[in-house]
């Protein structure tokens, strides 16, 4: 990413990525919030969830100040600027996963619900979620490891000179001054043929499969007039196809606002200059938006948010609630309470 724009246009940018990341932080601490009180959302499907959440509130509070701060095009050392582009990149690809996991997790839902809570157990969802979060930062920091542009600016004698109150020494060679900016410090090479071709696009088009299987087989089964496996086949497979739907739309939301960055990262890869600054800046706005339209797609989508969002605005930030309406522990009311979100949990309508 350049800096070259106009002060006007950087202050826009600067402007737009601040509202983003807001509303990415509220947002999407209200999607866990939501799990952390509604019992009836504790499932592995929305434990996955919860992990992309989390992913796309550090993209909020840690992204977007550091791609702020990228735009300015500070003088820092090499290996502090790579580090922060870094952190862009361990956090994509753990929202990456977590789509995929979201997207098996459904798959095996529809293709096995007899014994599907026996096969995904919360320490299996577990795992999974570490997993995801490992690879992650194994992909995402590779760059640190040596796959970056180093080399190439020293060839190129693109180095800054040192700061004229710091001695040169070892340091200055193995971690020079560079104007931090995200090309600057990040391969192309690495992007393309390794995060993109390796590590984005095959696994979009796979979660694109998984979810055509998903619809094909639930419409197959609302097609049948009796099914042993469940005492009321359309019922739970209406639930199942409107859930996939909703998940599906987040998939597509990702493909759409990540997509565009990458593919001009192609473009500067093999034709260096011909991507506009100005667009790559609208690229990396939408990348980061993204994270801002999940909970949107949440509340507007599923039932059980809608109604979870709906309680912590109304009991948590207006406090409205009447004298007596909240339950106290281990009274009969609570009791009540769980009761009704437990037999919540096997309604197939609250989605």
């Amino acid at each position: 990413m350049s800096s070259d724009l106009l002060p006007s246009s950087k202050s826009l940018y600067i402007v737009m990525e601040v509202l983003i990341a807001v509303s990415s932080v509220v947002g999407n601490v209200m999607v866990v919030w939501a799990v952390r009180i509604n019992r009836s959302l504790r499932d592995t499907t929305f434990c996955f969830i919860v992990s992309l959440a989390l992913a796309d509130i550090a993209v909020g509070a840690l992204v977007i100040p550091l791609a702020i701060t990228i735009s300015i095009g500070l003088r820092t050392r090499f290996y502090s600027c790579l580090l922060s582009a870094c952190t862009v990149l361990v956090l994509t690809q753990s929202s990456i996963l977590a789509l995929l996991a979201i997207a098996i997790d459904r798959y095996l839902r529809v293709k096995i619900p007899m014994s599907y809570k026996r096969v995904v157990t919360a320490r299996r969802a577990g795992i999974a979620v570490f997993l995801s979060w490992l690879v992650s930062m194994v992909v995402g920091l590779i760059p640190m490891l040596g796959w970056n542009n180093l080399h190439q600016l020293r060839l190129n004698g693109s180095l800054l000179p040192p700061v004229a109150s710091e001695p040169p020494g070892d340091g200055e060679l193995s971690n020079p001054m560079v104007t931090c900016e995200f090309e600057t410090v990040i391969s192309m090479d690495y992007m393309v043929y390794f995060n993109f071709f390796g590590w984005v696009l095959p696994p979009l088009l796979l979660m694109l499969g998984i979810y055509a299987e998903i619809f094909y087989m639930i419409h197959k089964q609302l097609n049948k007039k009796v099914m042993s496996c469940h005492s009321d086949p359309r019922r739970y497979f209406g639930k199942e196809l409107k859930l996939a739907k909703s998940l599906a739309l987040v998939l597509f939301l990702f493909a759409v606002s990540w997509l565009p960055l990458h593919i001009l990262n192609c473009i500067t890869l093999f034709c260096p200059g011909c991507s506009p600054v100005s667009l790559i800046y609208v690229a990396i706005l939408l990348s980061h938006a993204n994270s801002a339209v999940n909970p949107i797609v949440y509340a507007f989508r599923i039932n059980k948010f809608r109604t979870a969002f709906r309680k912590i605005w109304q009991q948590y930030i207006l406090c409205h609630d009447p004298v007596g309406r909240l339950p106290q522990k281990g009274s009969q009311r609570s009791h009540c309470r769980e009761t009704r979100l437990r037999q919540n949990d096997n309604d197939d309508d609250d989605v």
